[in-house]
């Protein structure tokens, strides 16, 4: 699917450099590559759950990763959301982020959550689009929620399961 010269389509192992890139080069909630490390965050850590109950999506723009998601099944949260900032306020992270909760509202997902940095573009961008302050982490970081719609077609647990 194209959109503006934006590509998005399902993360491969391939892509996760790219991703590494583009979640080290954020201005907001910027964490390094070595503070990922720390928190057991790598290039092969990314891949391995990506085999088990992760998926991500990427937006590509000439060649490029442009910004990316990933949300884990088995928790139910929106894992990452980023994009470069010099591609921000293009749609793309709305995008990103439709592809990712879709995927948990099929899985049976029934509240999808995710932790941010409070007083960000990132806390405002969510709040947008409905998703409600539940608490704080103890690092100070919020947590959002968001509830599956009423009207969302229940899906079979055990389709997701399979490999």
């Amino acid at each position: 699917m194209t959109d503006d010269g934006i590509t998005y389509r399902v993360a491969r192992a391939g892509d996760v450099p790219a991703i590494f890139r583009v979640r080290t080069s954020v201005v907001e909630n910027l964490l390094t590559a070595e503070q990922l490390r720390e928190r057991g965050i790598t290039n092969a850590s990314v891949v391995a759950s990506f085999q088990k109950n992760a998926k991500g999506w990427v937006a590509a723009h000439k060649g490029q990763i442009a910004g990316f998601s990933i949300a884990d099944r088995e928790t139910g949260s929106l894992f990452a959301l980023f994009v470069l900032p010099s591609y921000e306020r293009r749609g793309i992270g709305a995008k990103l982020l439709s592809r990712a909760i879709d995927w948990l509202w099929d899985a049976g997902t029934e509240r999808a959550w995710l932790h941010t940095a409070p007083d960000t573009k990132a806390a405002g961008f969510y709040q947008r689009r409905g998703w409600i302050v539940t608490g704080t982490d103890p690092g100070g970081d919020i947590r959002f929620e968001c509830a599956r719609p009423k009207h969302w077609p229940r899906a079979s647990r055990s389709q997701f399961n399979a490999k």
